[in-house]
């Protein structure tokens, strides 16, 4: 392990455009639960998180979809640990996060330089006549007042990805010299498919506390925490 972090510490100080791709393990650190971990905000429920957190459900079973989302995915009280203030800290100097985390975290670490790729839960509109809303007004009720749906502006099970995101996301990864994955298990698609678009000389690690199955990823296995604190 100390052979590999030296060698990032290489790549790191060497590169000048790194792109972090980052997942619900760094926000675990902020107490935000993962997604179907043990303790992760799938476990126990007994419909599939492909159909409550779907565009089906919003529109036919809102109820259901308003109170998943209330009761497990919002933790306004949450701060930004260790991970997204480092990396918010090298993004700001030279690189780009693209994350699948919809907490708002990284923004919150002053993180410059953050591609949503999955939208944010705070990003609130009603389906109906479009207006944007705060948390407060969604906390009280799914019901506008138009007569409309109030939904966070979060990729659902049965939705595409931003195509403005997603081209950023792809130009981001084709001019990074160096990629680092952190807190994700990379088996999500489109995310996991951004890799197919980074040259093939640039240097890809990951650090996760289980491995990734890909064989052309340098992995440091552990506490992202604990590993960015020694970088």
């Amino acid at each position: 392990m100390q052979e590999n972090m030296q060698d990032l510490k290489n790549d790191l100080s060497k590169a000048q455009h790194i792109v972090f791709l980052t997942g619900a393990g760094v926000s675990t650190h902020s107490n935000i639960p993962d997604y179907r971990s043990k303790s992760g905000i799938y476990n126990g429920s007994t419909i599939p998180p492909e159909i409550i957190l779907s565009e089906d459900t919003l529109y036919h079973r809102p109820n259901l979809f308003y109170q998943f989302v209330m009761n497990n995915m919002y933790f306004p009280k949450a701060q930004p640990n260790f991970i997204h203030k480092k990396i918010a800290d090298i993004c700001n100097k030279k690189g780009t996060l693209i994350t699948q985390n919809i907490d708002c975290l990284d923004t919150k670490a002053g993180n410059k330089h953050v591609i949503e790729f999955h939208g944010n839960l705070y990003d609130i509109y009603c389906t109906k006549c479009l207006q944007t809303l705060d948390f407060k007004t969604y906390q009280k009720s799914y019901k506008h007042y138009c007569g409309g749906i109030i939904r966070p502006n979060i990729v659902l099970y049965g939705e595409g990805i931003d195509e403005q995101k997603l081209t950023k996301s792809i130009s981001n990864i084709q001019k990074a010299d160096l990629i680092i994955i952190i807190g994700t298990s990379f088996v999500v698609y489109p995310f996991a498919g951004l890799l197919a678009y980074r040259q093939k000389d640039t240097p890809v690690w990951a650090i996760n506390k289980t491995k990734i199955d890909a064989p052309s990823i340098r992995q440091i296995t552990g506490d992202a925490l604990t590993i960015l604190k020694d970088l």
